[in-house]
């Protein structure tokens, strides 16, 4: 028997083992991806900066605007609804041929990601919730947050242009001290359609549709006619629950700690 031989044999063997054993756990890992929908009144201009910090550390990031918002106002009509807002996402996601999503909606469009996976969960992979409404199936944005001064405010200004738009809150509304971003923000605050705060969500599926669920509370100055939200996710098994000390436009007045905790989601 050719000792030598089996032996050579061996030894290439394992050398090979070894060097694709190397390979398989140096291979690099997926970057992840991540779709960022803004809040009433807002665009996808809103994520600017977190979207940068994370294209910069390797991620794929889409920020869409949704329809008669941002650079699409010119688009608004009556039909423009909550569904049309979940189908806006649906479609991104589809037609990009999106996988393993960590869906991210901000405030108003914590409805609109809800809506989301209750269609598509198969492409997605969390929701994480950042200072969210969070509406239930049956009811809507307004029923959801159930604030008299709310419902007041959203229905008078709707009245003034025929129930086509509701005005956008004062900026300071949205925790922005800073005079340079307030003016920033403000000049590109667009009228939120009107029907997209009254129509209720209907879901197929649980809440979620068991995927992960991260809730970010925003706890600066605290909204009164959201702190419910809060209080519930954070008492709630079903949630991971993170605070940001900052206010409620986090991805314009906390970055920088936005983009470190979205990150956290991707491992």
């Amino acid at each position: 028997m050719d000792y030598k031989r089996i032996r050579g044999v061996v030894i290439s063997t394992l050398l090979s083992l070894l060097l694709f054993s190397n390979s398989y756990a140096q291979s690099p890992k997926i970057p992840p991806v991540y779709v960022l929908v803004h809040g009433a009144w807002h665009g996808g201009w809103c994520w600017q900066r977190v979207s940068g910090m994370l294209r910069g550390n390797g991620a794929t990031v889409y920020t869409p605007t949704l329809s008669g918002l941002g650079e699409h106002r010119n688009t608004v009509s009556p039909v423009v609804n909550l569904e049309t807002h979940i189908t806006d996402i649906v479609n991104l996601i589809e037609m990009e041929d999106l996988h393993d999503v960590i869906l991210v909606g901000h405030s108003y469009a914590g409805a609109v990601i809800t809506g989301v996976a209750d269609r598509i969960p198969q492409r997605l992979r969390k929701l994480v919730f950042l200072d969210p409404v969070l509406v239930e199936s049956g009811q809507s944005v307004l029923s959801a947050i159930n604030a008299p001064s709310v419902t007041s405010y959203v229905t008078e200004s709707a009245a003034k242009n025929g129930g086509l738009t509701i005005s956008s809150w004062p900026v300071s509304v949205f925790g922005i001290k800073d005079t340079a971003d307030a003016r920033w923000v403000g000049q590109r605050l667009t009228g939120q359609p009107f029907r997209t705060f009254t129509q209720k969500l209907t879901l197929v599926h649980p809440f979620g549709n068991h995927l992960p669920l991260i809730f970010i509370a925003c706890t600066a100055e605290i909204n009164p006619a959201f702190a419910h939200f809060a209080r519930s996710a954070k008492n709630d098994k079903k949630w991971k629950y993170f605070e940001l000390v900052t206010g409620h436009d986090a991805m314009m007045t906390a970055p920088k700690e936005t983009a470190t905790l979205i990150e956290s989601f991707a491992d």
